[in-house]
């Protein structure tokens, strides 16, 4: 039998470059050597979210990103977490077993609390929690993450081997795929591209967007005039065109440490491949567009083939934690 792969994402709407070369592209690979299970992870978004309103139609932006992008609902199960409640019946029994030190040391719940402390909200601080039980709930052998989730993947881990020796073997303790890229960088060239920070490009922007957002980005900070010599190891369109002008990159290092390409002309060749890359993606997806209808049936599907897989599990949880009665 092949091993059970689980990811699951929050639902931000469209979804940029970094999420393409950082996760999805590594989704669509994983679907020819494992059994795929992708969630659009709804209940973890409410814990920072402040306009709900949104919340649909980011589910949707984000699949239509997913369909056009090669994660086919015929080799693997997409649905949205809250369709499936099971998980939040695991999350509960898991919690039982979770000490709430383990959750307060979590480097990520620190970070959230400096950036709401007006909402340092019971979520926030059993989201390890929930994410464990969203990939236990299956019994995935593996989940693809970056470096920032290693620590919430052990605390699944952890989780995951406390059940196991209380209550007897249920679980696999399912082991880290880091991507190629784990970090790309933002347009700014100081955080990770993330919408947060406003410096992403969508994968669904037009050509003349991705161009003018490219024009603003942040290039090599130690280069000062065009003939200057550049420094591409620290500049964050060179690291881009080691993904989008792989053929190339190599010439262009080399160009750019003699200066004989300008910053300009960097950015606009850059912009010129990730279009030519995105052509035919953005093609699909505008296709997908066009019946939402499909959307939704598509994520009623993954769901009702993900809550079989659950229901079996919660069962054995229960019977194993003593909460149902022995036949």
């Amino acid at each position: 039998m092949r091993q059970r792969v689980f990811s699951g994402a929050r639902p931000t709407g469209r979804q940029h470059i970094g999420n393409y070369i950082g996760a999805i592209q590594n989704y669509v690979k994983l679907q020819d050597n494992y059994d795929c299970i992708y969630c659009i992870v709804d209940i973890h978004a409410l814990t920072t979210l402040e306009n709900f309103s949104e919340l649909q139609n980011n589910v949707i932006e984000m699949m239509l990103d997913w369909l056009a992008a090669g994660i086919d609902p015929q080799k693997s199960i997409i649905f949205v977490q809250s369709h499936v409640p099971e998980v939040t019946e695991l999350f509960t029994y898991l919690g039982m077993l979770t000490p709430l030190g383990w959750l307060l040391r979590v480097p990520t719940f620190k970070e959230k609390v400096k950036m709401q402390p007006q909402n340092v909200n019971y979520g926030l601080v059993g989201y390890p929690v929930l994410m464990a039980a969203d990939i236990m709930l299956y019994k995935a052998n593996a989940v693809p993450v970056g470096e920032d989730q290693l620590p919430h993947l052990e605390m699944t881990r952890e989780i995951a081997r406390r059940f196991n020796n209380i209550f007897g073997e249920t679980f696999p303790e399912p082991q880290a795929k880091l991507t190629n890229y784990p970090m790309v960088r933002g347009l700014n060239g100081g955080q990770k591209m993330g919408k947060s920070y406003d410096n992403h490009i969508e994968l669904a922007a037009t050509p003349e967007e991705t161009l003018a957002r490219i024009k603003t980005a942040v290039t090599d900070p130690a280069r000062q005039r065009r003939n200057d010599p550049g420094h591409p190891d620290i500049c964050n369109i060179y690291s881009l065109h080691q993904y989008f002008s792989e053929e190339r990159a190599l010439e262009i290092s080399s160009q750019c440490k003699v200066a004989g390409i300008g910053c300009v002309e960097c950015k606009k060749l850059l912009a010129d491949n990730i279009n030519s890359a995105l052509k035919d993606f953005r093609e699909r997806r505008a296709l997908l567009a066009k019946d939402t209808d499909n959307i939704y049936e598509t994520l009623n599907d993954g769901a009702r083939r993900a809550q079989a897989i659950a229901r079996e599990t919660i069962r054995e949880v229960k019977h194993k934690m003593g909460l149902l009665r022995n036949a």
